[in-house]
């Protein structure tokens, strides 16, 4: 990873941190409003969420409006220190601690290959290029996806604040189709 994404990162979350709580949530819910642009584009019927973390926008919301539309929900699930797969969630009772501040279905949740990815972010910019956390557990599992002929829908959901000019794009960076956040659904 070069020193300008750690820097990127560092400078995007700092400004999402800088947002109140109550901002956050009222975004959160927002994300629910786009809705019907989301049923149109989305591809299969499992969508992989992520539980959020720290001051990370909130996708419950849009999970729970895309269940009620008879959509199958997946959360990832970290095996180890390289892999991450995506479980299937029903009960946020039977979630379990992932590591990273984060919880996932536990062991006996089915294991899914989602047509469509939630995915969360530190910064993207206007190309479709995304900086996680720098663990690379998302490049990683959606590399490993398409290598077994499977190539997810993959929208960023982040704030406003979060965009950057530009991200340095490295080979195993996987780009996202789309990015949502209080503007609205935008695609790359």
């Amino acid at each position: 990873m070069t020193n300008n994404k750690k820097t990127l990162r560092q400078e995007a979350l700092a400004r999402r941190d800088r947002m109140r709580q109550e901002q956050r949530v009222i975004i959160s819910q927002k994300l629910v409003d786009e809705l019907q642009k989301l049923l149109a584009i989305l591809k299969g019927k499992t969508v992989a969420g992520f539980w959020p973390i720290k001051s990370e926008i909130d996708p419950r919301p849009i999970m729970l409006a895309l269940k009620e539309h008879g959509f199958k929900l997946a959360l990832p699930a970290i095996i180890d220190k390289t892999t991450m797969v995506f479980r299937i969630f029903e009960d946020e009772g039977k979630l379990v601690d992932m590591g990273f501040g984060t919880v996932g279905p536990s062991e006996d949740a089915q294991i899914v290959t989602p047509e469509t990815l939630l995915v969360p972010l530190s910064a993207f910019d206007s190309k479709g290029n995304r900086i996680g956390y720098g663990a690379g557990y998302y490049d990683r599992a959606i590399a490993s996806m398409r290598e077994n002929g499977h190539n997810p829908l993959l929208i960023g959901l982040a704030f406003d604040c979060q965009e950057v000019p530009s991200i340095p794009a490295e080979p195993h960076d996987q780009k996202l189709a789309m990015i949502l956040t209080e503007s609205g659904l935008r695609s790359f």
